[in-house]
């Protein structure tokens, strides 16, 4: 059960006895009498409880980060290895358990929760029921119909729309493929349509969809698909991208000037940030959706488990390419200063934005082991490239080992609108200083940057360019998308961002790490007067305790000079990104079954 549902299913029992799923390729079977769900405002609540299950859980939303540019990790996503991925691969995770972008389930080729849906719409019609209350909790279905169709289109393109509940005769359940641009408005008309009917604009838990959620789903899907038809010119959609940026543009505007959301700002320049992702509360102020969990009901995700544990997970590690987009506190780029490629960790990460330092351990890090406060520096039991994750995890060490964390983990955020109404401006030439100051610069000023954040920038950061964007020359755009991949970081957003700006090849990156001036030697990670780490390429006569010992005298570490230079991991590893890899393929199982299914191009 997902903890946002704690509440909901109460009575969910009597609902379920009337519900059912198929996949398109699976028989539907008859259903009791359905007069006790539709023919009272009660039955619709409880039938509408049902939807919410299909939401991601807490672990999905903190690890859908996995596969991405900016994380190395224990081996070669099987997506990006060339020959390993194919359509045969299992309909809701890939052969390692963690290659797939996609939640499981129906967020891939499954079709459950759509029938659902579709049941509850074409029946939802009893006339002794107000229009209004019918309305409402069509609002509800259509939501999840638009977001679950939006999940489809991202990982697939063309996929078959289906909008009501399929019987065993309907040639529906063996049809081809609906054009993207058809099954796109129909998204856009859905999500409208919850927009204009659902009753409440705000709910004070963050875990019921409201009217602002529906905007907020509005605003992201818009701005994805606007972008992808720009950038993917072989849809020869392109003319079309305009409009859907401004949707994107108007959801985010609506959201805005309400004036219900703000930046959290409570714990300054050096917590606010990370706060919203250890509190167990909900920080309603910033957070607009999340997955709440409870001790009380034994309901908890695993992040300090996957984010500390040699053992469990990929031991996600930051490469040093995207830790160098960070700027420096002035706001000046830090490819800017001086010898910035031989700095090593604990110079590196002083004065900075103050997102790095609650995102990954740094210097000044600290863990509760026992009730004491102890020096926390980057642990190379865990990480591969000296850049460890602490966005979700807490401080406590005690919760390490199982799914012990209790903090929510939010859906939609404040901070996504403001990025995505700054990058459908951007991408339209019409971004203002005022809209800069109150989104990028907003956001800046959080994080503790004290320049550039009340005008537009003027010149192009050249790292950032070549790096990651060449064919982008709009100073502005550039540091739009440096702004979303830092501040969004780890939420799951950043495979589906290189997708629709057709950067899939930054997947192809080197995994680099922090700079080791000389191997086989003692380095203190965080000047704290004990030794931490030693890679060596002869092996030590003695060893110090604590100290942990890297091998670099070949594969998968190694040092980029042999006995100097950045961390180099798992390059003996080849990763390819090819531009089939903007699509997932349809499950070969799906195809035998339905024929008239259409392989996505390259996938055969």
């Amino acid at each position: 059960m997902k903890s946002s549902s704690i509440n909901r299913y109460i009575g969910m029992g009597i609902v379920m006895l009337t519900l059912f799923s198929c996949d398109l390729e699976e028989l539907p079977v008859d259903t009791a009498d359905n007069s006790a769900v539709f023919g009272s405002e009660s039955g619709l609540r409880l039938y509408s409880n049902s939807f919410y299950d299909w939401l991601p859980s807490a672990n999905n939303v903190h690890q859908a980060d996995a596969i991405s540019d900016y994380a190395a990790r224990r081996n070669a996503p099987d997506f990006l290895r060339a020959g390993v991925y194919s359509s045969r691969v299992n309909d809701n995770t890939s052969a390692s358990g963690y290659d797939l972008v996609a939640l499981g389930g129906d967020w891939n080729w499954g079709w459950g929760a759509l029938r659902n849906i579709n049941y509850f719409l074409v029946n939802n019609v009893n006339p002794e029921i107000p229009e209004e209350v019918r309305n409402h909790y069509n609002a509800l279905a259509r939501f999840f119909r638009a977001w679950f169709y939006f999940e489809k289109v991202k990982r697939y393109g063309d996929v078959p729309w289906i909008d009501v509940p399929l019987d065993v005769q309907d040639p529906k359940l063996y049809a081809s493929q609906d054009p993207r641009q058809m099954v796109m408005e129909n998204v856009l008309a859905d999500i409208n349509f919850a927009i204009a009917n659902i009753r409440d604009a705000n709910e004070p838990s963050r875990t019921l969809i409201t009217r602002d959620v529906a905007l907020a789903l509005k605003s992201r899907i818009a701005l994805f698909e606007g972008t992808f038809r720009k950038y993917h010119a072989d849809l020869g959609l392109n003319a079309s991208a305009e409009n859907w940026l401004r949707e994107s543009i108007s959801a985010a505007e609506h959201l805005i000037n309400s004036g219900t959301y703000s930046l959290n700002r409570a714990g300054g320049d050096d917590l606010s940030y990370r706060q919203l992702f250890t509190s167990e509360t909900v920080v309603s102020s910033e957070i607009l959706l999340a997955v709440v969990l409870s001790n009380n009901f034994g309901i908890r995700h695993a992040a300090n488990w996957y984010y500390t544990s040699a053992t469990t997970g990929i031991r996600f590690s930051f490469i040093r390419p995207f830790i160098h987009t960070y700027l420096n506190i002035d706001g000046t780029p830090f490819t800017n200063t001086e010898n910035y490629q031989t700095m090593v960790f604990s110079e590196e990460v002083q004065g900075r934005d103050k997102r790095l330092q609650q995102t990954i351990r740094t210097a000044g890090y600290r863990r509760i082991n026992a009730g004491e406060s102890v020096p926390a520096p980057p642990a190379f039991t865990y990480t591969y490239t000296g850049y460890q994750p602490i966005k979700w995890s807490m401080d406590d060490v005690a919760i390490d080992g199982g799914n012990n964390n209790v903090n929510a983990v939010s859906l939609f955020r404040y901070a996504e609108i403001l990025l995505n109404y700054a990058e459908a401006k951007a991408e339209l030439g019409e971004m203002s200083d005022e809209t800069w100051r109150m989104t990028v610069g907003a956001l800046r000023e959080r994080a503790g940057i004290t320049g550039g954040t009340q005008t537009l920038p003027a010149s192009v950061d050249p790292y950032l360019q070549q790096v990651y964007f060449p064919d982008i020359a709009d100073p502005v755009l550039l540091e739009v998308r440096r702004e979303r991949g830092i501040e969004l970081a780890m939420e799951g957003f950043r495979f589906y961002d290189l997708v629709r700006w057709k950067r899939g090849e930054l997947m192809e990156m080197q995994w680099s790490g922090i700079y080791v001036p000389s191997a086989n030697q003692l380095i203190d990670l965080n000047n704290d007067g004990t030794p931490d780490v030693y890679f060596f390429t002869e092996e030590p006569s003695q060893r110090v305790d604590g100290v942990t010992y890297i091998d670099v005298q070949a594969d998968p570490h190694k040092l980029r000079n042999g006995n100097s230079g950045e961390i180099i991991w798992l390059d003996n590893i080849s990763r390819e990104w090819e531009d089939k890899k903007y699509y997932y393929p349809i499950p070969q199982s799906h195809i035998l079954l339905n024929p008239n299914l259409e392989q996505n191009s390259g996938w055969d």
